[in-house]
């Protein structure tokens, strides 16, 4: 099958602090658990006249004809999880929802529509669907009048800003928050993926490897052999919208933020909003070995 240009509209569904229920429950419990979850989901694209394109981990994505199928499949994923107590336990998902033009090739979609459900997705609380501008358009008036506008953001693909919407599957009112409109709400938008340098080495962080190490260890995603450095020495990770460095060494770690001074990071978490380098267990005018760089790359973060 070749590639076709398509509009669809894409849903992603995350099962909400996953990596909790695997502390609390060790790997074997918490797989069965969400294998569970994973089934039920399934089982709900297909009644929704849905196709369900993978599934990732403790994830699925999976795409519909229309936005209305989209949104009450989003409703049902919901319940349904909410009612199973896979195992006896609570177990909650977020879900992002966006229409819009897409690649189909070979059972896989791709585009800004993807990455924007991605996105939405990671950006979601537990047990709430976000959608996009497009998606309410592209809904029927009854469906219309189940979503709210929460959120303004710049998508992936746009140089405006656009809304997010809420789509409000519970019925108890007592379950709903009132929103403030007339505040200007933006949300962090994708800036990007964040590509880390050390030499020809180069690694990616985004959603699909949202954690990466460096340090002296060979088992490291990046290893500098300098012995200032510590076997583990820092991780950089990916949580919802932001790059964290965090560092977890004896010396602690130099940071360099592009047009500002160099920061030592001592068993502390700090925001990398923008480019910059690293250097671990000592300063870099000292002359470390392994100077480490990192930038944003403007691929989505969320990419599929």
């Amino acid at each position: 099958m070749g590639r076709q240009s398509s509009t669809r509209a894409v849903l992603f569904a995350d099962v909400s602090e996953s990596g909790s229920l695997y502390q609390q429950l060790g790997d074997t419990a918490a797989r069965n658990v969400i294998d569970v979850c994973i089934g039920a989901l399934s089982g709900v694209v297909s009644r929704f006249e849905g196709t369900l394109t993978k599934t990732l981990g403790d994830a699925i994505l999976c795409i519909f004809p229309t936005a209305d199928l989209a949104v009450l499949a989003a409703g049902e994923m919901q319940a349904a999880v909410t009612s199973a107590h896979p195992g006896g336990h609570t177990v909650a998902i977020h879900v992002g929802v966006a229409y819009g033009p897409v690649l189909l090739e070979d059972g896989d979609v791709f585009g800004d529509t993807v990455n924007v459900a991605a996105y939405l997705t990671a950006v979601a609380m537990r047990e709430q669907i976000l959608a996009t501008e497009a998606t309410s358009d592209a809904l029927s008036p009854p469906l219309r009048s189940c979503i709210r506008p929460v959120f303004q953001t710049v998508l992936k693909g746009s140089m405006s800003e656009s809304m997010v919407f809420q789509v409000l599957w519970k019925t108890d009112r007592m379950e709903i928050t009132d929103v403030n409109l007339p505040t200007h709400k933006m949300i962090p938008a994708d800036t990007g993926s964040l590509a880390v340098s050390l030499g020809e080495a180069r690694v990616r962080v985004d959603q699909l490897r949202p954690t990466m190490t460096i340090g002296r260890a060979q088992d490291c995603d990046l290893v500098v052999a300098d012995h200032y450095a510590s076997r583990k020495h820092l991780t950089i990770r990916l949580m919802r919208t932001r790059f964290y460095l965090i560092d977890h060494s004896i010396n602690g770690t130099f940071v360099t933020l592009d047009g500002g001074p160099e920061v030592h990071v001592l068993r502390q978490d700090l925001p990398l909003d923008i480019s910059g380098e690293i250097s671990l267990g000592r300063s870099r005018a000292s002359g470390s070995e392994g100077l480490i760089s990192f930038s944003y790359d403007r691929r989505s973060m969320y990419r599929m």
